[in-house]
């Protein structure tokens, strides 16, 4: 029997050292059919000269311009044929058999539009990572975390996670993607640039009556921050601005009404924390992206140009899985709940 096709596709802008530092590891994988791209947002160092030298059999797409995350994949998986997409960070080692593993899970299921697998930080291998951990989840409030990492805090992998279970998202630094599923959603809502995309495609997906998954005997290392650092006020500012964009276009209208209002005095305060803790940059950048919301919630500014609608074909939470009912920001400052497991009493 013929295995699905798997086409790994990396975005990459100026990033020749993470290829050079974590394309071996994906060029030794052992899934046997496969392909590898590089979608390249116009970089500038020398990264495609560099693949062009050592790695000839690598397919490049070239987009037109840095466009972005959202974009830059976008326009990049439109020159790619395959039965899943992979979405790697350029900035993740894997390891050898962890594509197996998810495509059996997702061919089990063919309701399974996305999936991940556990991502460990590579910097200290026993840790979560921030940016996936055991699969994705969000609070009653819109807020994001993870199995093993809520808030800024990160657990040690002691196989506490190591089930294959629904999540809410998977993370866009190893997200396998369902090809067709991808461009009947027409891919990542492109106005995030980035922060949120695989979020948000993930619960348009769940709308539509797809499933999110993660695997847990599968595991990746992401670096993190490859592109910005989580203290960068640029990072922060997309963060602060797409969580608001994303649950205004996703919730159902009768729960923004009481929602947005509370979201915005909560990001206020975390405004506030910043600047009053010395992170001043930090805190105005969280203020820059309340006011770069309600900018796009009066405007739409930036969705025309992308010819992108702007709010998805359904909306909703009741079917989603992978949803927390209480608050993470009430239950780790206030009652000290730091881990996932302690959140949810399993």
């Amino acid at each position: 029997m013929t295995l699905p096709h798997v086409a790994i596709a990396i975005l990459n802008f100026n990033g020749k050292k993470y290829l050079e530092a974590y394309l071996p590891s994906v060029m030794a994988g052992t899934y046997p059919n496969k392909s590898i791209w590089v979608i390249d947002n116009q970089s500038t160092d020398d990264s495609l000269a560099f693949l062009l030298a050592e790695y000839p059999t690598i397919n490049v797409v070239v987009n037109k311009g840095n466009i972005g995350f959202a974009a830059g994949y976008n326009q990049g998986l439109k020159e790619i044929n395959a039965d899943y997409y992979l979405l790697l960070n350029s900035d993740v080692e894997v390891t050898a058999g962890f594509i197996d593993p998810v495509i059996a899970l997702m061919e089990s299921d063919q309701s399974i539009a996305f999936a991940q697998p556990k991502v460990r930080w590579l910097r200290n291998r026993e840790l979560f990572e921030y940016a996936g951990a055991g699969g994705g989840t969000m609070d009653a409030l819109g807020y994001p975390f993870c199995r093993g990492r809520v808030l800024e805090t990160l657990e040690k992998d002691e196989g506490q996670y190591d089930d294959t279970a629904p999540i809410f998202w998977a993370s866009g630094a190893c997200m396998f993607a369902r090809a067709a599923v991808y461009r009947q959603l027409g891919g990542m809502y492109e106005f995030y640039y980035m922060q949120n995309e695989e979020i948000d495609l993930c619960w348009r997906a769940q709308n539509l009556g797809y499933k999110i998954f993660v695997c847990g005997n599968s595991t990746v290392y992401h670096l993190g921050g490859g592109s910005l650092e989580w203290t960068n006020p640029r990072k922060t500012f997309f963060t602060f601005r797409n969580n608001l964009v994303m649950n205004t276009r996703n919730m159902p209208t009768g729960r923004l009404l009481w929602l947005l209002p509370l979201r915005i005095a909560l990001d206020t305060v975390a405004a506030l924390r910043y600047i009053f803790t010395g992170k001043a940059n930090i805190g105005w950048a969280v203020f820059r992206g309340i006011f770069a919301y309600l900018k796009w919630l009066i405007t739409g500014a930036g969705s025309d140009n992308m010819k992108q609608a702007k709010w998805p074909v359904k909306r909703g939470l009741k079917k989603c899985s992978g949803v927390f009912k209480g608050s993470i920001v009430w239950n780790y400052f206030m009652k000290k709940k730091r881990t996932y497991n302690e959140l949810v009493k399993r």
